[in-house]
């Protein structure tokens, strides 16, 4: 039998930011991207921002996306103005009936809503369906050992990522992760977009909590793990 790709995963559109830090209630967004793929993975449209986030990059933050303060300032656009238009863009796509796709959802759509609050732009708390390849990888292939990040997963898949860090790439090649992952557990994945959404909740939850148990007993007895998912 030859593995096809579910017809929800034919249209997809992909978010993805880079921040100046990884504590999402206080870092800003210094570029981002959305983007809309086809059933082959081809890019169909895309949108991309540099925003001058109003603070200081961190020289941490710079090392891994390579955009400096000088660059952010002399060409970016207002923070306000590129948060408004990012999640205007981003409930567009939803509207027009295609999943949002983040890899580590919780990260970017967490930093997106402390950036929306930060700049009046509203954005609902409840937002879907939103598919996330980090959750599906985790659930469906749950033994197989090292790092999850991005770069490694897409590897693990066969999906070339142009330049890891930017977010436009990043965010098209977690795309193409789902779409291989959806591909390949065809079988076994939700086929109707609401129910795979509230299957990811759970399986968000049951990982954060196994996450959790492994880190008390190896390291940090007072460990906790955020389960919530998409949002936190």
């Amino acid at each position: 039998m030859i593995a096809t790709l579910p017809l929800w995963a034919a249209d997809l559109a992909v978010f993805d930011t880079e921040t100046t830090g990884i504590d999402t209630s206080e870092a800003r967004i210094v570029s981002a991207s959305i983007a809309l793929l086809g059933g082959n993975g081809e890019v169909r449209e895309r949108y991309d921002w540099l925003l001058d986030p109003g603070v200081e990059i961190p020289p941490a933050a710079v090392q891994v996306h390579g955009i400096t303060n000088e660059i952010a300032r002399s060409s970016g656009i207002e923070a306000a103005v590129g948060v408004h238009q990012i999640v205007g863009q981003l409930l567009e796509m939803i509207e027009r009936g295609f999943p949002l796709v983040a890899y580590n959802a919780p990260y970017d759509l967490s930093l997106l809503a402390a950036e929306s609050g930060r700049h009046g732009a509203p954005l609902p708390h409840e937002v879907s369906p939103v598919i996330d390849p980090l959750i599906l990888d985790k659930q469906f292939d749950r033994y197989r050992k090292g790092k999850r990040t991005l770069e490694i997963v897409a590897g693990h898949y066969g999906v070339e990522i142009g330049n890891a860090h930017d977010a436009g790439d990043d965010a098209i090649a977690a795309g193409r992760v789902l779409q291989r992952i959806a591909t390949k557990y065809a079988d076994v994945i939700p086929g109707e977009l609401d129910e795979l959404h509230r299957a990811q909740v759970g399986w968000a939850a049951e990982q954060a909590a196994s996450f959790q148990d492994y880190m008390r007993r190896v390291r940090d007895p007072s460990f906790v793990a955020d389960g919530r998912w998409p949002l936190r």
